[in-house]
């Protein structure tokens, strides 16, 4: 039985055709520079989002981590979502590393933040304040594809009171198909940008920071101190070319089944869907407290994963199809129609 596991898109592994290029990868150290697939990454990166170099890290973590390191200096300050992963769900490494003060923000429901409330909150040139340096988006937020039009606006607001515009853009390529826009259209609006190929991409691990040469250079510094300086990394580099070059037009196919598991779980009396127009791969169930335990067995037994609690997130990824999709609703619906 085909496991289908909704917990997140993290939970990719290498297709046969994946697994192909990796068996074949030609190493080398890339401490050194050495490591040529490596080198074809980043330069393949750097070219698909528009920037001049790129770097190879293991995570997302690291890699937003070696951005805000960049930026900053100790004593200066990021405005940041409440929720946003570079804030909440990084283990505090601006602060513990780079002494660097995070000024977390509500964003509203459409993921978006109130312009005029992150400009208030911009600290004065005063020896009293941290020194407000850098401003840091994320996208997809929950999911959410920021619009064009709002992003442009913060770029202008980040250029008026001169600020750095960092993107944790783990789903960039997901924001892009939503808007049918180039992912290098979205890139230009930011001074650095990290990617993740381990998530709608379906590479095994990996992500990448992308920017301007000189960045770059003193990125690569950070990442050394960081513990990111890998060596024969080319096996791993082999995948994420592979993702880069095969996985991002087919992201649009999430984006159905997220939409199409919306629609049919919106059916059911007892489940309540959170899905917005610029929703990508993800949907946000709310599930009754008293059938939860009975669901995730009845769930289980048929190789449906969700999250704990009554409020879980659904994402879609590579591994389910539209049939896999069609199959959970209507496991769902057997299970709420039953007698309780």
């Amino acid at each position: 039985m085909k496991t289908l596991d909704l917990r997140s898109d993290t939970i990719t592994r290498p297709t046969e055709a994946m697994w192909a290029v990796m068996h074949k990868a030609e190493v080398g150290d890339d401490v050194y520079a050495e490591d040529l697939l490596t080198n074809q990454l980043e330069s393949l990166a750097a070219e698909i989002l528009g920037k001049e170099d790129a770097l190879f890290c293991p995570s997302g973590t690291q890699s937003n981590l070696t951005a805000l390191l960049t930026h900053c200096q100790r004593g200066d300050e990021y405005i940041v979502g409440q929720q946003a992963h570079t804030y909440k769900y990084e283990g505090g490494g601006a602060a513990v590393f780079g002494s660097i003060q995070p000024q977390p923000l509500n964003v509203q429901e459409d993921g978006t933040f109130d312009l005029a409330e992150v400009e208030s909150y911009i600290k004065e040139d005063d020896f009293h304040f941290a020194r407000t340096k850098l401003f840091c988006l994320e996208n997809t937020h929950a999911g959410l594809a920021l619009p064009m039009d709002y992003l442009q606006a913060c770029h202008k607001l980040a250029r008026s009171r001169n600020l750095l515009l960092h993107l944790d853009g783990a789903r960039l390529f997901n924001a892009a198909r939503k808007w049918d826009v180039a992912a290098s259209q979205i890139a230009a609006l930011f001074d650095s940008v990290s990617i993740c190929l381990s998530k709608g991409l379906g590479a095994p691990v990996g992500s990448l920071l992308c920017g301007n040469k000189d960045f770059i250079s003193e990125a690569r510094r950070w990442r050394k101190v960081l513990g990111g300086g890998m060596r024969q990394t080319g096996v791993l580099a082999a995948a994420g070319i592979y993702a880069i070059e095969n996985n991002i037009e087919r992201l649009s196919e999430d984006q159905h089944n997220a939409e199409a598991l919306a629609r049919g779980l919106q059916d059911i009396a007892e489940v309540r869907v959170n899905y917005h127009d610029n929703q990508t791969n993800m949907l946000f169930l709310s599930l009754p407290q008293k059938q939860l335990k009975e669901l995730h067995v009845f769930l289980r037994q048929r190789g449906i994963i969700i999250p704990d609690g009554t409020q879980v997130r659904v994402v879609t990824h590579l591994e389910i199809d539209r049939r896999d999709a069609d199959f959970i609703v209507e496991t769902f619906k057997t299970f709420f129609s039953r007698p309780h």
